[in-house]
């Protein structure tokens, strides 16, 4: 099977190397790639976003299987596109990547099918949100209504920064996403995350994982894309998951069926917990990044037959067979994230690390030059390692992060410290 993967990030190399590892995959092509990618697939550069770019470049190589990575592609309707052309494709429908691409639509959606969630109000001027902050008071969580690549979440303790943050969503500092605004109720309690595959139909959980957004040690500072993550989930049990299960994605998969719009990829879902009961945080339709690294670390080959299973609606003949074990992904970043940073500093010592099924230096923002891997971006190198324990992931993973040279770069300490 020819198989091409969109996307760019940690969570692409990721999907890349379990993919590889399945012999289903006679050849595998990456857009646009990066520099780990390049070392295992081919890569190639186009427009990802353009649905009509993508289905000339999957005639033109035969591909057969496209498994669609990061969000952007999903709203602007590629998976769309592919069906049509009768392409097999992992990833939902543009109506049905609203549940990421606005989040007043999945409030909407919350409401209808009775999943517990955050109480909000959505506005699109300025004025009315502030006047509901002030009526609500802080702590209080100020979101950008659209896609803001994981940034336009303003968890405010203060009522001045939700404030501010009102003025700089409207004002554009999020863009077009910024342009609606949904203002929610701040929930405390453990945040966890639940990837569930969905053929339009039949669902299938295929792990947990826990993410640290915060830049700093002790989850302190800015939020970010993700500073490292670990899986299983401790917090998400077998109570939790059926709760979960029961009372908010049933709900939400039925209605999206419902409204004419099936949901047909990975739904991943954001959960706040306290007391034994989960909350819905948020829906994404793509993996996380970094969840996804430790998920496909764990999955390794089978994950491929899994997302083939999702996107030909066989699901209900699937099954996840779960070792009984651990993994954690550490980011490493370019000091200055998640404001500004500098590109182009060289890292070196990845080629003494030893790569196999349970050590892995995913790559996220690298490109070559010169011979040498550059960082690229903000987030990195994702750094991932199993264990029979989380302890011992976490021990190997901090070992592999001692081996590399890169001055210019950081990394938090403790992830996985409150399973720990």
């Amino acid at each position: 099977m020819n198989i091409l993967i969109l996307g760019s990030g940690g969570r692409e190399h990721a999907l890349a190397w379990a993919v590889l590892q399945n012999p289903k995959c006679d050849k595998l092509i990456v857009a646009p790639g990066n520099a780990g990618i390049a070392a295992i697939a081919e890569c190639a550069n186009f427009d990802i976003n353009d649905g009509d770019a993508v289905l000339s470049f999957v005639e033109e190589n035969a591909i057969e299987f496209v498994i669609i990575g990061p969000e952007a592609p999903l709203a602007a309707g590629v998976a769309n596109v592919l069906r049509a052309a009768e392409v097999l494709t992992f990833g939902p429908s543009q109506a049905a990547a609203q549940l990421e691409a606005s989040k007043s639509f999945t409030k909407e959606i919350c409401d209808a099918s009775g999943a517990p969630t955050a109480g909000y109000g959505h506005f699109t001027d300025a004025t009315a949100a502030k006047d509901y902050i002030r009526a609500q008071g802080a702590p209080i969580v100020v979101k950008a209504d659209g896609l803001a690549a994981g940034k336009g979440v303003i968890v405010a303790m203060e009522l001045q920064e939700a404030l501010d943050a009102v003025d700089d969503m409207f004002g554009g500092e999020f863009g077009t996403a910024g342009a609606e605004v949904v203002i929610e109720e701040f929930m405390d309690g453990e945040e966890a995350s639940w990837f569930i595959l969905c053929d339009g139909e039949n669902v299938l959980p295929v792990g947990t994982a826990q993410d640290h957004k915060r830049v700093g040690d002790g989850d302190t500072g800015p939020n970010t894309g993700g500073m490292g993550a670990y899986s299983p989930a401790p917090v998400m049990d077998a109570g939790i998951i059926q709760k979960a299960m029961d009372e908010i994605v049933k709900p939400t998969v039925a209605e999206m069926a419902k409204r004419g719009m099936p949901y047909q990829g990975v739904l991943y879902a954001g959960f706040m917990i306290k007391d034994g009961q989960p909350r819905l945080v948020e829906y994404n339709c793509r993996f996380g990044d970094p969840e996804c690294q430790v998920l496909m670390m764990r999955l390794g080959a089978q994950a491929l037959d899994l997302l083939i299973a999702t996107a030909q609606g066989t699901l209900d003949q699937a099954q996840v067979n779960w070792a009984d074990d651990h993994a954690m992904t550490i980011v490493m970043a370019a000091k200055g994230y998640p404001a500004a940073y500098e590109k182009g500093t060289v890292i070196k010592g990845l080629d003494a690390i030893s790569a196999d099924s349970n050590r892995m230096v995913f790559h996220a923002g690298t490109a070559s030059k010169d011979g040498a891997i550059v960082a690229n971006g903000g987030r990195v190198l994702n750094v991932t390692a199993r264990g029979a324990s989380l302890a011992e992931a976490r021990d190997a993973a901090y070992a592999m992060i001692d081996q590399i040279d890169w001055p210019e770069g950081f990394n938090r300490t403790d992830i996985g410290w409150r399973a720990l």
